[in-house]
Protein backbone atom coordinates (compact mmCIF):
# COMPACT_ATOMS: atom_id res chain seq x y z
CA UNK A 1 0.00 0.00 0.00
CA UNK A 2 1.13 3.55 -0.89
CA UNK A 3 2.30 6.08 2.21
CA UNK A 4 -0.83 7.81 0.65
CA UNK A 5 -3.13 5.19 1.04
CA UNK A 6 -2.29 4.97 4.54
CA UNK A 7 -3.70 8.04 5.43
CA UNK A 8 -6.74 6.93 4.43
CA UNK A 9 -6.40 4.31 7.31
CA UNK A 10 -4.96 6.75 9.72
CA UNK A 11 -8.09 8.81 8.58
CA UNK A 12 -10.59 6.03 9.47
CA UNK A 13 -9.15 5.33 12.66
CA UNK A 14 -9.72 9.18 13.73
CA UNK A 15 -13.13 9.39 12.40
CA UNK A 16 -14.08 6.35 14.45
CA UNK A 17 -11.96 7.06 17.56
CA UNK A 18 -13.92 10.57 17.70
CA UNK A 19 -17.43 8.88 16.87
CA UNK A 20 -17.00 6.90 19.58
CA UNK A 21 -16.03 9.24 22.46
CA UNK A 22 -18.78 11.49 21.49
CA UNK A 23 -21.14 8.01 21.71
CA UNK A 24 -19.77 7.12 25.02
CA UNK A 25 -19.90 11.25 26.47
CA UNK A 26 -23.11 10.98 25.55
CA UNK A 27 -23.51 7.73 27.46
CA UNK A 28 -22.53 8.96 30.47
CA UNK A 29 -23.83 12.60 30.23
CA UNK A 30 -27.38 10.23 30.55
CA UNK A 31 -26.50 8.09 33.02
CA UNK A 32 -29.19 9.07 35.44
CA UNK A 33 -32.18 9.75 32.55
CA UNK A 34 -34.76 7.31 33.01
CA UNK A 35 -35.37 5.65 29.77
CA UNK A 36 -32.02 6.03 28.04
CA UNK A 37 -30.31 3.30 26.22
CA UNK A 38 -26.87 2.52 25.86
CA UNK A 39 -25.07 3.25 22.56
CA UNK A 40 -22.59 1.65 20.41
CA UNK A 41 -20.43 2.56 18.09
CA UNK A 42 -21.09 -0.17 14.82
CA UNK A 43 -17.49 -0.21 12.66
CA UNK A 44 -17.02 -2.10 9.16
CA UNK A 45 -14.05 -1.83 6.52
CA UNK A 46 -13.43 0.87 4.62
CA UNK A 47 -13.22 0.64 0.79
CA UNK A 48 -10.59 -2.18 -0.54
CA UNK A 49 -8.06 -1.17 -3.06
CA UNK A 50 -7.51 -3.51 -5.74
CA UNK A 51 -3.55 -4.61 -6.62
CA UNK A 52 -3.64 -7.23 -8.69
CA UNK A 53 -6.80 -9.57 -10.25
CA UNK A 54 -6.24 -13.04 -11.24
CA UNK A 55 -8.97 -15.23 -12.77
CA UNK A 56 -7.25 -18.44 -11.40
CA UNK A 57 -7.15 -17.18 -7.96
CA UNK A 58 -9.52 -17.77 -5.58
CA UNK A 59 -9.79 -13.62 -4.88
CA UNK A 60 -8.31 -10.38 -6.41
CA UNK A 61 -5.12 -9.30 -4.45
CA UNK A 62 -6.43 -6.25 -1.96
CA UNK A 63 -5.07 -3.59 0.54
CA UNK A 64 -7.43 -2.22 3.07
CA UNK A 65 -8.18 1.10 4.04
CA UNK A 66 -8.74 0.81 7.38
CA UNK A 67 -12.21 0.69 9.14
CA UNK A 68 -15.07 3.06 9.13
CA UNK A 69 -17.95 4.63 11.16
CA UNK A 70 -20.93 2.60 10.39
CA UNK A 71 -23.53 3.46 12.91
CA UNK A 72 -24.32 3.97 15.85
CA UNK A 73 -27.01 1.70 17.57
CA UNK A 74 -29.08 1.44 20.55
CA UNK A 75 -28.44 -2.09 22.86
CA UNK A 76 -31.63 -3.37 24.02
CA UNK A 77 -33.51 -7.29 24.21
CA UNK A 78 -36.70 -7.73 22.51
CA UNK A 79 -37.71 -10.57 24.36
CA UNK A 80 -36.78 -8.98 27.80
CA UNK A 81 -38.65 -5.70 26.69
CA UNK A 82 -41.41 -7.84 25.75
CA UNK A 83 -41.50 -9.67 28.96
CA UNK A 84 -40.89 -6.65 31.15
CA UNK A 85 -44.10 -5.06 29.48
CA UNK A 86 -46.56 -8.05 30.27
CA UNK A 87 -45.72 -8.54 33.89
CA UNK A 88 -45.16 -4.71 34.29
CA UNK A 89 -48.90 -4.71 33.32
CA UNK A 90 -50.19 -8.04 35.45
CA UNK A 91 -48.23 -6.60 38.72
CA UNK A 92 -50.11 -3.34 37.94
CA UNK A 93 -53.10 -5.28 38.12
CA UNK A 94 -52.78 -7.02 41.39
CA UNK A 95 -51.33 -3.34 42.48
CA UNK A 96 -54.61 -1.80 41.85
CA UNK A 97 -56.62 -4.69 43.26
CA UNK A 98 -54.59 -4.72 46.52
CA UNK A 99 -55.11 -0.84 46.97
CA UNK A 100 -58.87 -0.88 46.26
CA UNK A 101 -59.43 -3.96 48.99
CA UNK A 102 -57.33 -1.73 51.30
CA UNK A 103 -59.21 1.30 50.55
CA UNK A 104 -62.44 -0.57 51.24
CA UNK A 105 -61.14 -1.80 54.59
CA UNK A 106 -60.44 0.86 55.79
CA UNK A 107 -64.01 2.70 54.97
CA UNK A 108 -65.65 -0.38 56.45
CA UNK A 109 -63.35 -0.97 59.50
CA UNK A 110 -63.00 3.05 60.49
CA UNK A 111 -64.61 5.96 58.92
CA UNK A 112 -63.82 9.27 61.07
CA UNK A 113 -62.57 7.91 63.79
CA UNK A 114 -65.98 5.49 64.40
CA UNK A 115 -65.85 2.33 63.36
CA UNK A 116 -69.55 1.18 62.15
CA UNK A 117 -69.36 -2.15 63.85
CA UNK A 118 -69.77 -0.07 67.18
CA UNK A 119 -72.94 1.00 66.24
CA UNK A 120 -74.00 -2.24 64.88
CA UNK A 121 -73.05 -3.53 68.35
CA UNK A 122 -74.87 -0.39 70.25
CA UNK A 123 -77.99 -1.26 68.51
CA UNK A 124 -77.70 -5.39 69.46
CA UNK A 125 -76.81 -4.31 73.19
CA UNK A 126 -79.79 -1.92 73.75
CA UNK A 127 -81.95 -4.66 72.30
CA UNK A 128 -80.66 -7.03 74.74
CA UNK A 129 -81.09 -3.81 77.77
CA UNK A 130 -84.68 -3.93 76.04
CA UNK A 131 -85.62 -7.84 76.26
CA UNK A 132 -84.42 -7.53 79.93
CA UNK A 133 -86.92 -4.54 80.92
CA UNK A 134 -89.41 -3.64 78.11
CA UNK A 135 -91.50 -0.83 79.83
CA UNK A 136 -88.14 0.76 80.35
CA UNK A 137 -88.71 4.21 78.80
CA UNK A 138 -85.26 4.70 78.92
CA UNK A 139 -84.56 1.34 77.11
CA UNK A 140 -87.54 1.84 74.86
CA UNK A 141 -85.47 5.32 73.85
CA UNK A 142 -82.08 4.35 74.15
CA UNK A 143 -83.63 1.35 71.05
CA UNK A 144 -84.23 4.18 69.10
CA UNK A 145 -81.56 6.27 69.72
CA UNK A 146 -78.99 3.62 68.55
CA UNK A 147 -81.38 2.48 65.70
CA UNK A 148 -80.64 6.20 64.64
CA UNK A 149 -77.21 6.22 65.17
CA UNK A 150 -76.82 2.91 63.03
CA UNK A 151 -78.79 4.01 59.96
CA UNK A 152 -76.82 6.96 59.59
CA UNK A 153 -73.33 5.13 60.27
CA UNK A 154 -74.90 2.78 57.43
CA UNK A 155 -75.43 5.06 55.32
CA UNK A 156 -72.59 7.14 55.97
CA UNK A 157 -70.23 4.19 55.15
CA UNK A 158 -72.06 3.31 51.98
CA UNK A 159 -71.72 6.99 50.52
CA UNK A 160 -68.28 6.46 51.00
CA UNK A 161 -67.81 3.82 48.99
CA UNK A 162 -69.87 5.42 46.44
CA UNK A 163 -67.66 8.21 46.77
CA UNK A 164 -64.65 5.78 46.43
CA UNK A 165 -66.29 3.79 43.29
CA UNK A 166 -66.99 7.69 42.04
CA UNK A 167 -63.08 7.75 42.79
CA UNK A 168 -62.68 4.71 40.42
CA UNK A 169 -64.67 6.38 37.68
CA UNK A 170 -62.12 9.14 37.84
CA UNK A 171 -59.32 7.63 37.62
CA UNK A 172 -60.61 5.58 34.41
CA UNK A 173 -61.27 9.04 32.68
CA UNK A 174 -57.62 9.94 33.57
CA UNK A 175 -56.52 6.51 32.34
CA UNK A 176 -57.91 6.76 28.69
CA UNK A 177 -56.88 10.22 28.53
CA UNK A 178 -53.18 9.38 29.04
CA UNK A 179 -53.60 5.77 26.56
CA UNK A 180 -54.66 8.34 23.66
CA UNK A 181 -51.64 10.96 24.66
CA UNK A 182 -49.39 7.84 24.06
CA UNK A 183 -51.08 7.15 21.00
CA UNK A 184 -50.34 10.08 19.60
CA UNK A 185 -47.20 10.85 20.64
CA UNK A 186 -46.03 7.13 19.04
CA UNK A 187 -47.95 8.10 15.99
CA UNK A 188 -45.17 11.14 15.79
CA UNK A 189 -42.64 9.35 16.76
CA UNK A 190 -43.01 6.54 14.40
CA UNK A 191 -43.13 9.58 11.87
CA UNK A 192 -40.34 11.39 12.57
CA UNK A 193 -38.04 8.05 13.38
CA UNK A 194 -38.97 6.91 9.47
CA UNK A 195 -38.24 10.57 8.57
CA UNK A 196 -34.50 10.91 9.94
CA UNK A 197 -33.94 6.88 9.55
CA UNK A 198 -35.21 7.04 5.23
CA UNK A 199 -31.53 8.09 4.38
CA UNK A 200 -29.76 5.26 6.01
CA UNK A 201 -26.85 7.69 7.28
CA UNK A 202 -28.32 7.91 11.47
CA UNK A 203 -30.87 6.31 13.70
CA UNK A 204 -33.06 8.04 15.51
CA UNK A 205 -31.91 6.88 18.70
CA UNK A 206 -33.11 9.11 21.35
CA UNK A 207 -36.02 8.95 19.31
CA UNK A 208 -36.56 5.31 19.93
CA UNK A 209 -35.92 5.68 23.67
CA UNK A 210 -38.84 8.09 23.75
CA UNK A 211 -41.09 5.82 22.37
CA UNK A 212 -39.81 2.55 24.16
CA UNK A 213 -40.63 4.55 27.44
CA UNK A 214 -43.94 4.89 26.08
CA UNK A 215 -44.54 1.35 25.61
CA UNK A 216 -43.43 1.06 28.90
CA UNK A 217 -45.92 3.22 30.32
CA UNK A 218 -48.84 1.64 27.77
CA UNK A 219 -47.77 -1.79 28.99
CA UNK A 220 -48.91 -0.64 33.29
CA UNK A 221 -52.16 0.34 31.71
CA UNK A 222 -53.21 -2.70 29.90
CA UNK A 223 -52.19 -5.66 27.96
CA UNK A 224 -50.07 -5.10 24.70
CA UNK A 225 -48.44 -5.83 21.89
CA UNK A 226 -46.40 -4.38 18.93
CA UNK A 227 -44.17 -5.12 16.12
CA UNK A 228 -41.26 -3.28 14.14
CA UNK A 229 -41.51 -3.49 10.23
CA UNK A 230 -38.84 -2.35 7.76
CA UNK A 231 -38.52 1.34 8.13
CA UNK A 232 -38.56 1.97 12.18
CA UNK A 233 -42.15 1.93 12.55
CA UNK A 234 -44.03 0.55 15.35
CA UNK A 235 -47.44 -1.12 15.45
CA UNK A 236 -48.71 -1.20 18.66
CA UNK A 237 -51.66 -2.94 19.71
CA UNK A 238 -53.49 -2.19 22.97
CA UNK A 239 -56.00 -4.84 23.97
CA UNK A 240 -55.66 -6.81 20.47
CA UNK A 241 -56.50 -3.69 18.77
CA UNK A 242 -54.40 -1.42 16.71
CA UNK A 243 -53.59 1.58 18.73
CA UNK A 244 -51.14 3.77 16.37
CA UNK A 245 -49.08 3.27 13.88
CA UNK A 246 -47.60 5.68 11.49
CA UNK A 247 -50.25 6.09 9.90
CA UNK A 248 -53.09 5.44 11.99
CA UNK A 249 -54.04 6.11 15.63
CA UNK A 250 -56.56 5.13 17.18
CA UNK A 251 -58.96 6.93 19.59
CA UNK A 252 -60.67 5.42 23.03
CA UNK A 253 -63.60 7.46 23.78
CA UNK A 254 -65.89 7.06 26.95
CA UNK A 255 -69.63 6.15 26.74
CA UNK A 256 -72.41 6.83 29.35
CA UNK A 257 -75.44 5.52 29.18
CA UNK A 258 -78.93 7.31 30.06
CA UNK A 259 -79.11 6.72 33.92
CA UNK A 260 -75.70 5.01 34.19
CA UNK A 261 -73.76 6.05 36.59
CA UNK A 262 -70.02 5.35 35.01
CA UNK A 263 -68.59 5.29 32.16
CA UNK A 264 -67.02 2.52 29.43
CA UNK A 265 -64.04 2.59 27.34
CA UNK A 266 -64.73 2.12 23.35
CA UNK A 267 -63.24 2.11 20.60
CA UNK A 268 -64.70 5.37 18.96
CA UNK A 269 -63.97 4.03 14.72
CA UNK A 270 -65.38 0.79 15.53
CA UNK A 271 -68.80 1.87 17.33
CA UNK A 272 -69.08 4.07 14.30
CA UNK A 273 -68.79 1.47 11.59
CA UNK A 274 -70.49 -0.79 13.36
CA UNK A 275 -73.43 1.19 14.15
CA UNK A 276 -74.30 2.32 10.22
CA UNK A 277 -73.88 5.56 11.67
CA UNK A 278 -75.23 5.24 14.87
CA UNK A 279 -73.23 5.05 17.99
CA UNK A 280 -72.66 1.24 19.04
CA UNK A 281 -70.70 0.33 21.60
CA UNK A 282 -71.48 -3.48 22.21
CA UNK A 283 -69.13 -4.66 20.17
CA UNK A 284 -66.38 -2.04 20.43
CA UNK A 285 -65.61 -1.61 24.16
CA UNK A 286 -61.61 -1.67 25.18
CA UNK A 287 -61.63 -4.02 27.72
CA UNK A 288 -64.22 -7.27 27.78
CA UNK A 289 -65.18 -7.64 31.92
CA UNK A 290 -67.17 -11.00 31.14
CA UNK A 291 -63.41 -12.90 31.16
CA UNK A 292 -62.43 -14.78 33.92
CA UNK A 293 -59.59 -13.26 35.70
CA UNK A 294 -56.83 -15.85 35.00
CA UNK A 295 -53.06 -15.28 34.96
CA UNK A 296 -53.04 -18.91 32.57
CA UNK A 297 -55.30 -16.50 29.79
CA UNK A 298 -53.64 -13.41 30.37
CA UNK A 299 -56.36 -11.53 31.00
CA UNK A 300 -55.01 -10.38 34.40
CA UNK A 301 -53.11 -7.47 32.88
CA UNK A 302 -53.38 -3.28 33.52
CA UNK A 303 -53.86 -1.22 36.56
CA UNK A 304 -56.63 0.64 33.90
CA UNK A 305 -58.67 -2.90 33.42
CA UNK A 306 -58.56 -3.43 37.71
CA UNK A 307 -59.64 -0.33 38.12
CA UNK A 308 -63.04 -0.88 35.64
CA UNK A 309 -63.12 -4.59 37.55
CA UNK A 310 -63.06 -2.84 41.08
CA UNK A 311 -65.59 -0.27 40.18
CA UNK A 312 -67.58 -2.10 38.37
CA UNK A 313 -71.05 -0.81 36.42
CA UNK A 314 -73.55 0.73 38.87
CA UNK A 315 -74.04 1.43 42.51
CA UNK A 316 -75.53 -2.25 44.02
CA UNK A 317 -77.76 -2.88 46.62
CA UNK A 318 -79.13 -6.20 48.16
CA UNK A 319 -81.02 -6.68 45.46
CA UNK A 320 -77.94 -7.46 43.31
CA UNK A 321 -77.87 -10.85 45.32
CA UNK A 322 -80.29 -13.42 44.47
CA UNK A 323 -81.78 -14.97 46.94
CA UNK A 324 -84.28 -18.29 45.86
CA UNK A 325 -86.78 -17.60 48.00
CA UNK A 326 -88.07 -14.81 45.64
CA UNK A 327 -88.07 -17.64 42.99
CA UNK A 328 -91.08 -19.86 42.34
CA UNK A 329 -88.70 -22.67 41.52
CA UNK A 330 -86.22 -21.95 44.18
CA UNK A 331 -82.65 -22.76 43.38
CA UNK A 332 -83.70 -24.79 40.43
CA UNK A 333 -85.38 -21.69 38.30
CA UNK A 334 -84.01 -21.25 35.73
CA UNK A 335 -84.46 -17.70 35.72
CA UNK A 336 -82.14 -17.72 39.40
CA UNK A 337 -79.54 -19.53 37.58
CA UNK A 338 -79.78 -16.75 35.39
CA UNK A 339 -79.04 -13.89 38.08
CA UNK A 340 -76.50 -16.11 39.62
CA UNK A 341 -74.29 -16.25 36.13
CA UNK A 342 -74.93 -12.63 36.31
CA UNK A 343 -73.58 -12.02 39.78
CA UNK A 344 -70.32 -13.87 39.35
CA UNK A 345 -69.65 -12.08 36.52
CA UNK A 346 -70.31 -8.71 37.34
CA UNK A 347 -71.14 -8.05 41.10
CA UNK A 348 -69.25 -10.87 42.31
CA UNK A 349 -65.58 -9.79 40.30
CA UNK A 350 -66.32 -5.87 41.28
CA UNK A 351 -64.99 -5.35 45.02
CA UNK A 352 -67.31 -2.61 45.78
CA UNK A 353 -70.33 -3.64 44.18
CA UNK A 354 -70.38 -6.32 46.17
CA UNK A 355 -69.54 -5.25 49.14
CA UNK A 356 -72.33 -2.59 48.74
CA UNK A 357 -74.70 -5.42 47.94
CA UNK A 358 -73.79 -7.26 50.98
CA UNK A 359 -73.53 -4.20 53.37
CA UNK A 360 -77.09 -3.24 51.64
CA UNK A 361 -77.95 -6.67 52.39
CA UNK A 362 -77.09 -6.40 56.18
CA UNK A 363 -79.12 -3.32 56.94
CA UNK A 364 -81.91 -4.89 54.17
CA UNK A 365 -82.01 -7.82 56.86
CA UNK A 366 -81.83 -5.98 59.99
CA UNK A 367 -84.46 -3.85 58.79
CA UNK A 368 -86.84 -6.53 57.88
CA UNK A 369 -86.22 -8.65 61.17
CA UNK A 370 -86.78 -5.77 63.13
CA UNK A 371 -89.89 -4.52 61.42
CA UNK A 372 -91.16 -8.30 61.09
CA UNK A 373 -91.22 -8.82 65.01
CA UNK A 374 -93.05 -5.86 65.79
CA UNK A 375 -95.46 -6.73 62.88
CA UNK A 376 -96.20 -9.80 64.24
CA UNK A 377 -96.50 -8.75 67.72
CA UNK A 378 -99.47 -6.57 66.44
CA UNK A 379 -100.89 -9.36 64.16
CA UNK A 380 -101.09 -10.84 67.26
CA UNK A 381 -102.46 -8.27 68.89
CA UNK A 382 -105.48 -8.25 66.51
CA UNK A 383 -106.15 -11.56 66.51
CA UNK A 384 -106.50 -11.83 70.14
CA UNK A 385 -108.59 -9.55 70.43
CA UNK A 386 -110.96 -10.83 67.45
CA UNK A 387 -111.07 -14.26 69.08
CA UNK A 388 -111.93 -12.43 72.38
CA UNK A 389 -114.62 -10.39 71.46
CA UNK A 390 -116.08 -12.33 68.73
CA UNK A 391 -115.89 -9.31 65.67
CA UNK A 392 -113.64 -10.23 63.09
CA UNK A 393 -112.78 -6.59 62.73
CA UNK A 394 -111.46 -5.78 65.95
CA UNK A 395 -108.07 -3.93 65.67
CA UNK A 396 -105.82 -3.84 68.86
CA UNK A 397 -104.30 -0.73 69.85
CA UNK A 398 -100.96 -2.61 70.66
CA UNK A 399 -97.85 -1.86 68.66
CA UNK A 400 -100.04 0.57 66.64
CA UNK A 401 -99.64 4.23 65.21
CA UNK A 402 -101.92 6.31 63.29
CA UNK A 403 -101.22 6.45 59.63
CA UNK A 404 -100.41 10.51 58.76
CA UNK A 405 -101.99 9.86 55.37
CA UNK A 406 -105.06 7.84 55.94
CA UNK A 407 -105.72 8.19 59.49
CA UNK A 408 -105.96 4.69 60.08
CA UNK A 409 -104.33 2.41 62.77
CA UNK A 410 -101.46 0.58 61.51
CA UNK A 411 -98.18 -1.57 62.69
CA UNK A 412 -95.72 0.45 64.51
CA UNK A 413 -92.22 0.43 62.40
CA UNK A 414 -89.11 0.84 63.81
CA UNK A 415 -87.82 1.84 60.39
CA UNK A 416 -89.95 3.34 57.32
CA UNK A 417 -89.00 3.63 54.14
CA UNK A 418 -88.46 7.19 53.07
CA UNK A 419 -89.78 9.41 49.25
CA UNK A 420 -86.70 8.60 47.34
CA UNK A 421 -85.76 8.77 43.28
CA UNK A 422 -86.53 5.28 42.85
CA UNK A 423 -84.83 5.29 39.48
CA UNK A 424 -82.59 2.29 40.44
CA UNK A 425 -83.11 -0.97 38.12
CA UNK A 426 -86.48 -2.36 39.26
CA UNK A 427 -85.44 -5.67 40.96
CA UNK A 428 -87.70 -4.62 43.85
CA UNK A 429 -90.64 -6.03 42.31
CA UNK A 430 -88.91 -9.35 43.40
CA UNK A 431 -90.52 -9.01 46.78
CA UNK A 432 -93.60 -6.87 48.99
CA UNK A 433 -93.01 -3.43 48.58
CA UNK A 434 -93.58 -2.83 51.99
CA UNK A 435 -90.80 -4.49 53.15
CA UNK A 436 -88.13 -3.74 51.17
CA UNK A 437 -85.92 -1.34 52.52
CA UNK A 438 -82.30 -0.50 51.17
CA UNK A 439 -79.70 2.29 52.03
CA UNK A 440 -80.72 5.47 51.18
CA UNK A 441 -84.21 4.82 51.07
CA UNK A 442 -85.07 3.98 55.02
CA UNK A 443 -84.99 6.14 58.50
CA UNK A 444 -86.10 5.35 61.86
CA UNK A 445 -89.85 6.19 62.19
CA UNK A 446 -90.41 9.81 62.63
CA UNK A 447 -93.46 9.27 64.87
CA UNK A 448 -91.22 6.98 67.30
CA UNK A 449 -88.54 9.72 67.05
CA UNK A 450 -91.00 12.05 68.75
CA UNK A 451 -92.38 9.76 71.40
CA UNK A 452 -89.90 6.90 72.17
CA UNK A 453 -92.37 5.33 74.58
CA UNK A 454 -95.42 4.86 71.78
CA UNK A 455 -94.17 1.17 71.89
CA UNK A 456 -94.63 0.78 75.06
CA UNK A 457 -94.32 -3.55 75.39
CA UNK A 458 -97.71 -3.43 77.28
CA UNK A 459 -99.93 -5.37 75.83
CA UNK A 460 -103.86 -5.31 76.20
CA UNK A 461 -103.61 -7.68 79.06
CA UNK A 462 -101.45 -4.88 80.98
CA UNK A 463 -99.08 -7.20 81.15
CA UNK A 464 -94.96 -6.41 79.74
CA UNK A 465 -94.61 -8.21 76.76
CA UNK A 466 -90.79 -9.89 77.31
CA UNK A 467 -91.99 -12.01 74.27
CA UNK A 468 -91.70 -9.49 71.73
CA UNK A 469 -88.65 -7.94 73.18
CA UNK A 470 -86.53 -11.13 73.41
CA UNK A 471 -87.53 -12.18 69.58
CA UNK A 472 -86.37 -8.58 69.05
CA UNK A 473 -83.17 -9.77 70.37
CA UNK A 474 -83.32 -13.42 69.00
CA UNK A 475 -83.51 -11.50 65.59
CA UNK A 476 -79.95 -10.61 65.76
CA UNK A 477 -78.60 -13.98 66.80
CA UNK A 478 -80.32 -16.62 64.40
CA UNK A 479 -77.92 -17.95 62.04
CA UNK A 480 -79.83 -17.64 58.76
CA UNK A 481 -78.22 -15.35 56.79
CA UNK A 482 -75.59 -15.73 54.20
CA UNK A 483 -73.24 -13.38 52.62
CA UNK A 484 -73.60 -13.86 49.05
CA UNK A 485 -75.23 -17.16 47.54
CA UNK A 486 -71.41 -18.61 46.78
CA UNK A 487 -70.62 -18.70 50.78
CA UNK A 488 -72.18 -21.98 52.35
CA UNK A 489 -71.68 -21.03 55.61
CA UNK A 490 -74.78 -19.05 57.28
CA UNK A 491 -73.65 -16.33 60.32
CA UNK A 492 -76.09 -14.33 62.65
CA UNK A 493 -76.68 -10.30 61.75
CA UNK A 494 -74.16 -10.06 64.60
CA UNK A 495 -71.12 -11.53 63.05
CA UNK A 496 -72.72 -10.94 59.66
CA UNK A 497 -70.64 -7.25 58.91
CA UNK A 498 -67.52 -8.93 60.67
CA UNK A 499 -67.66 -11.41 58.33
CA UNK A 500 -67.60 -9.03 54.81
CA UNK A 501 -64.52 -7.42 56.71
CA UNK A 502 -63.13 -10.65 57.20
CA UNK A 503 -63.57 -11.47 53.23
CA UNK A 504 -62.43 -8.07 52.00
CA UNK A 505 -58.97 -8.42 54.47
CA UNK A 506 -58.37 -12.40 52.90
CA UNK A 507 -58.90 -11.36 49.29
CA UNK A 508 -56.77 -8.24 50.34
CA UNK A 509 -53.95 -10.72 51.45
CA UNK A 510 -53.97 -12.95 48.29
CA UNK A 511 -53.98 -9.81 45.94
CA UNK A 512 -51.09 -8.43 48.37
CA UNK A 513 -49.10 -11.87 47.73
CA UNK A 514 -49.53 -12.10 44.13
CA UNK A 515 -48.84 -8.65 43.96
CA UNK A 516 -45.40 -9.02 45.79
CA UNK A 517 -44.34 -12.17 43.66
CA UNK A 518 -44.79 -10.12 40.33
CA UNK A 519 -43.17 -7.22 41.91
CA UNK A 520 -39.89 -9.74 42.16
CA UNK A 521 -40.74 -11.00 38.48
CA UNK A 522 -40.50 -7.45 37.49
CA UNK A 523 -37.29 -6.33 39.50
CA UNK A 524 -35.85 -9.42 38.21
CA UNK A 525 -36.00 -9.24 34.00
CA UNK A 526 -35.81 -5.27 34.93
CA UNK A 527 -32.84 -5.81 36.45
CA UNK A 528 -32.03 -7.95 33.24
CA UNK A 529 -32.70 -5.19 30.70
CA UNK A 530 -30.77 -2.67 32.63
CA UNK A 531 -27.75 -5.20 32.07
CA UNK A 532 -28.06 -4.74 28.42
CA UNK A 533 -29.56 -1.79 28.12
CA UNK A 534 -28.38 0.44 30.77
CA UNK A 535 -25.50 2.58 31.06
CA UNK A 536 -22.53 1.82 33.12
CA UNK A 537 -19.93 3.99 34.83
CA UNK A 538 -16.97 2.12 35.07
CA UNK A 539 -17.80 0.49 31.76
CA UNK A 540 -18.17 3.64 29.83
CA UNK A 541 -14.68 4.96 31.69
CA UNK A 542 -13.39 2.63 30.23
CA UNK A 543 -14.47 2.58 26.84
CA UNK A 544 -13.86 6.24 26.68
CA UNK A 545 -9.71 5.57 27.89
CA UNK A 546 -9.73 2.86 25.44
CA UNK A 547 -11.14 5.15 22.12
CA UNK A 548 -8.74 8.04 23.30
CA UNK A 549 -5.60 5.51 23.22
CA UNK A 550 -7.21 5.00 19.33
CA UNK A 551 -7.81 8.23 18.44
CA UNK A 552 -4.25 9.23 19.50
CA UNK A 553 -2.42 6.14 17.84
CA UNK A 554 -4.34 7.07 14.83
CA UNK A 555 -2.97 10.61 15.03
CA UNK A 556 0.58 9.04 15.74
CA UNK A 557 0.37 7.03 12.89
CA UNK A 558 -0.84 10.02 10.39
CA UNK A 559 2.15 11.25 12.52
CA UNK A 560 4.31 8.84 11.26
CA UNK A 561 3.19 8.75 7.56
CA UNK A 562 3.09 12.64 7.53
CA UNK A 563 7.12 12.17 8.54
CA UNK A 564 8.16 9.28 5.72
CA UNK A 565 6.62 11.32 3.14
CA UNK A 566 8.11 14.55 4.57
CA UNK A 567 11.34 12.42 4.26
CA UNK A 568 10.68 11.06 0.80
CA UNK A 569 9.82 14.33 -1.00
CA UNK A 570 12.83 15.94 0.55
CA UNK A 571 15.81 13.49 -0.50
CA UNK A 572 14.18 13.47 -4.27
CA UNK A 573 13.82 16.97 -4.04
CA UNK A 574 17.77 16.65 -3.54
Amino acid sequence: MSLFGNLYVGAGGLQTGQNALNTTAHNLANVGTQGYTRQQVLLADNKYTTIHKDIHAISNMQTGLGVTYSQTRTVRDYFLDQSYRQEVGRSAFYETSYNTMQEVETLLGELDGESFNESLDNLYISLKELAKNPASSVNQGLVITRASEFIERANSVYNSLCTYQDNLNKQVEQGVDRINDIADRIYQLNNDIVLIEAGGVEKANDLRDERDKLLDELGKLGKISYKEDMVGSVDVYFEQHLLASRDVKNKIELYIEDGADFCTPYWKLDAEQLGGGKLDISKAKVFNLNQTISTSMNTDIGGLKAMLVARGDHRADYTDIPDPSYYAGGAADPQYLADMKTYDKVTSSSVIMNVQAEFDNLLHAIIDGVNGVLKEASDNADKALQDSSGDPNAISDYMKMVDPVTGNKIPIQLFTRVAVDLTKPVSYAKGDESTLYSLGNVVVNPQLMKTPAMMGFINDLKEEDFTTAKKLQEAFEQKEYKLNPNVETKTNLVDYYSGIVSQIGNTGAVFKSIHQSQETTVATIDNARQQVAGVSDDEELENMIRYQNAYNASSRFINVIDEMLEHVLSTLGR
